[in-house]
């Protein structure tokens, strides 16, 4: 039984609205929206069970880590909340702070522990493998390595079956851009504004969130087209996603046919027409966006952009970062969702449950195609001790039937936020698939601004207070990102669920004050 060991008691009329940011959305089929019933603060929520305890915090003095982390490290402001956390220990779907105060990690180090803290199954892998062998590069053989290829190609169709293995999703990203234009023999890449695809100086040009950009020329040959953002983009309605919630615009096309995908796809045919050559090498893009709070694209605009892409004699590469692994819940891969079928395919993150591990997998042809131009080399890309824990994250996600719960698990707090988002009018939308959530705030449901930043980091702060961890996104930052490590339950779901509800009462009683 799953978790078994783990106790736990074309006449289609469509609104269109103003791009990105609008002054005003008039839902012209606006629903009725609840006012909260009573605005004061009840007890807080009780915290689920769980049956680890931590070990005593033993290390330097939090005082100490601040002077450290000044004089040291980056100086890039990175730290969620005024005063930020020192995490001391974590075990599954929980983590413990320098104090012992215990909380629940809906957010996975930024969607990249799939099966849990510390799973005592891959941790006894871990401790084997550090036992026997940690590093000898890819100039010599040993079977950890082999063994996980061959267990993840079998979970990949065909002809998707040469992999190669790096470190790190940026590390995944570049070398694929680097194999699109080898196979191509093109320069210009095409990806959404509101991706992201890494920091690298190469996948900075793939990567449209404003704060990673910089002055200076990165990431030659990239161009940007519009994101197809059913909610905040000028087209979408209420049958657009593939998610079990839809958004609040209301339109009337018949289910089976979105206006809106068609809508996006000549603004996709414009990119093409007026942006990049008449060749072009490729096309990035996630399933669902990420960083830019979990968006969703219509149904049907991926599959009809990969058929123009590959008219322009470019690939289709799905960026399986943060999608992948069973994390949509319906699909072990985010591109099943879209009904396509990638030329390459990039994935980290959750591939090694935090463990720095990454892959990019392509076909027979386009691994040829980069071989015959370069000796490509990677000193710790599938060492002994990455592809064990990389094959003991696979055989966990199985017998625990991960990709199972994330869907069940994730469809029920997707229903359950959606009721949140009836009730509170600054939630614009919810969105999402599996236990990949997005909760957008805005200013209210009228004009759909964002929520001002100083208001939803106390919102952030509230909830982090009463033992919840979330991420943000989004380009305002106006976006609660909601991926919790697989293993989650529906009790830690409604705990959470009341959390984020507390801190919304709160939230609401200082408005009106």
């Amino acid at each position: 039984m799953a978790l078994a060991w783990r106790h736990l008691p074309k006449n289609f009329q469509l609104e269109i609205y103003p791009p990105r940011i609008p002054k005003m959305c008039p839902f012209l089929k606006r629903v009725s929206w609840i006012s909260v019933p009573k605005l004061t603060l009840h007890a807080k929520p009780s915290m689920p069970p769980c049956d680890f305890s931590p070990e005593r915090y033993q290390s330097l003095a939090y005082s100490r880590v601040l002077e450290i982390h000044k004089q040291y490290l980056s100086p890039v402001e990175a730290a969620y909340f005024q005063t930020p956390l020192l995490l001391h220990q974590g075990h599954m779907e929980w983590l413990f702070d320098s104090e012992g105060k215990r909380y629940l990690d809906f957010f996975s180090g930024i969607v990249t522990v799939s099966v849990g803290h510390c799973h005592p199954k891959v941790n006894a892998v871990a401790q084997r493998q550090l036992g026997r062998l940690w590093h000898t590069s890819s100039v010599f053989f040993h079977p950890p390595m082999h063994e996980y290829a061959e267990r993840l190609s079998a979970l990949l169709p065909e002809p998707l079956k040469v992999i190669f293995l790096v470190n790190s999703g940026s590390e995944a990203n570049d070398l694929a851009m680097l194999m699109a234009r080898a196979h191509s023999n093109n320069t210009d890449i095409i990806s959404f504004r509101g991706a992201y695809h890494g920091c690298s100086p190469y996948t900075l040009g793939l990567t449209n969130v404003g704060i990673f950009k910089m002055e200076l020329p990165s990431g030659m040959g990239c161009q940007s087209t519009m994101c197809p953002d059913v909610f905040r983009g000028p087209w979408g309605g209420s049958h657009c996603r593939d998610s079990p919630v839809q958004t609040i615009r209301k339109c009337s096309c018949a289910p089976d046919c979105c206006q809106a995908k068609e809508q996006y796809i000549e603004q996709f045919k414009d990119t093409l027409n007026t942006s990049v050559a008449k060749s072009i090498a490729g096309f990035f893009a996630e399933p669902i966006q990420g960083v830019n709070g979990i968006v969703q694209y219509p149904k049907g605009f991926l599959k009809e952009a990969f058929e123009l892409v590959r008219e322009r004699g470019g690939v289709c590469i799905a960026d399986e970062v943060q999608t992948g692994f069973g994390r949509l819940g319906s699909h072990f891969w985010g591109f099943q969702t879209h009904d396509v079928l990638p030329d390459i395919v990039t994935m980290a993150k959750g591939i090694g449950n935090g463990f720095p591990m990454a892959a990019v997998v392509t076909t027979s042809e386009i691994a040829k195609s980069l071989a015959k131009r370069i000796l490509h080399f990677n000193t710790f890309g599938g060492s002994p001790l990455a592809c064990a824990i990389g094959s003991a994250v696979l055989q966990v996600i199985k017998e625990e039937n991960l990709q199972e719960n994330s869907q069940d698990v994730g469809t029920y707090m997707l229903q359950k936020f959606a009721k949140l988002r009836d009730e509170f009018d600054i939630i614009g939308d919810v969105r999402g698939k599996g236990l990949m959530i997005g909760i957008e705030m805005v200013q209210d449901k009228i004009s759909c601004q964002p929520l001002p930043r100083k208001e939803v980091n106390q919102i952030h702060e509230d909830c982090k207070d009463m033992g919840l961890l979330v991420g943000r996104g989004g380009i305002f930052s106006q976006t609660f990102r909601i991926a919790p490590p697989m293993c989650v339950t529906k009790p830690e779901v409604d705990f959470a669920v009341e959390v984020f509800r507390s801190a919304l009462i709160q939230h609401t009683e200082r408005r009106a004050k």
